[in-house]
């Protein structure tokens, strides 16, 4: 934990003895989809991988949607026109060839969008996970996991179980639920010199009515809220920087926090150890401070903490307040 008076180190567990009876905790529903697909280019019989991410023309994912927006690998065996074949599932043809290994893809399906990645899809999980087994793919979705769209789990929600669950709402604390769904370009370090040169991806979400008029009904009474993730910080303040208020809808996010941002609705925030030269760690060192944050990932490391999805967490207050 890290607030003003310092450090403490304690066990995931140990949360609801963090949280106040009036805190409203914020979660992220999203569900991580069998994004990753190993085909055949028919051109040649190349064996190629393509990540669908979300659809043309859309940031929201779309169950009825067949041309899509994919990262592929290697790219360079993959130019406009060519087919590539997944078995008797279906297959895509490259309509668009888009810079850094981006191709927009039209499928061809025997049946619907979710049962073709159903079968012949697999969960993108981070590279450094070797583990392939059906048990690694069920870990990598969240306790929360609810809604389909994400290629990336909101990690900080890996730690929840149901028990943690049972003791939050035991103590009669609040929990808000939205999606916002988690792309690639979340996880791509800043390669500009400068972070305000930096281009932010964009990110679609939901707030949905009860969750809009819990939100806003603890900021007007001044009620801690925390964010699990930096996926929900990025909805919340996003949402509220758009709109003065916390809006329901469907709605884009491309906000940039960095230091200097002035925080309007989180209070505090679970998240992950992250790493340097990206988005995350720009944004934790906004919220809570940038050398204070650097102090603790020191004292971190060298109480030999993990970091990527399944490492340890954070509980972080706000170092500036509201």
């Amino acid at each position: 934990m890290l607030d003003r008076s310092g450090t403490r180190h304690l066990l995931f567990r140990d949360l609801p003895t963090l949280l106040r009876n009036d805190d409203l905790l914020v979660v992220n529903e999203t569900r991580v989809i069998a994004a990753r697909l190993f085909g055949e280019r028919t051109r040649g019989t190349a064996r190629v991988e393509l990540l669908l991410l979300h659809p043309a023309g859309s940031q929201r994912y779309d169950s009825q949607a067949l041309t899509w927006l994919a990262l592929a690998r290697p790219a360079r065996r993959l130019r406009e026109g060519d087919r590539v074949r997944f078995g008797e599932f279906g297959e895509a043809t490259v309509t668009k060839v888009l810079p850094d290994g981006m191709r927009e893809v039209a499928l061809s399906l025997p049946a619907s969008l979710e049962a073709f990645l159903e079968r012949a899809g697999k969960i993108p999980l981070p590279p450094y996970i070797r583990n392939e087994t059906v048990a690694a793919a069920q870990r990598y979705q969240t306790v929360f996991a609810r809604v389909p769209g994400s290629v990336a789990a909101p990690t900080a929600s890996l730690h929840f179980t149901p028990e943690l669950l049972i003791d939050i709402e035991g103590a009669g604390i609040e929990i808000a639920r939205l999606t916002l769904e988690v792309g690639l370009g979340t996880f791509r370090p800043v390669t500009a010199q400068r972070l305000d040169e930096h281009v932010m991806h964009a990110e679609a979400y939901e707030i949905d009515p009860s969750a809009a008029d819990a939100i806003e009904r603890a900021r007007k009474r001044r009620r801690r809220i925390v964010a699990v993730g930096t996926t929900v910080v990025r909805a919340l303040e996003g949402n509220f920087a758009r709109h003065g208020c916390i809006k329901a809808g469907e709605h884009i996010t491309d906000i940039f926090i960095r230091p200097g941002f002035r925080f309007q609705i989180v209070e505090a925030m679970v998240t992950n150890f992250h790493l340097p030269r990206s988005t995350l760690l720009a944004l934790v060192s906004a919220f809570a401070g940038r050398e204070r944050v650097l102090e603790a990932y020191r004292e971190a490391i060298a109480r030999g903490y993990r970091f990527y999805s399944f490492g340890d967490a954070m509980f972080l207050t706000c170092g500036y307040g509201k």
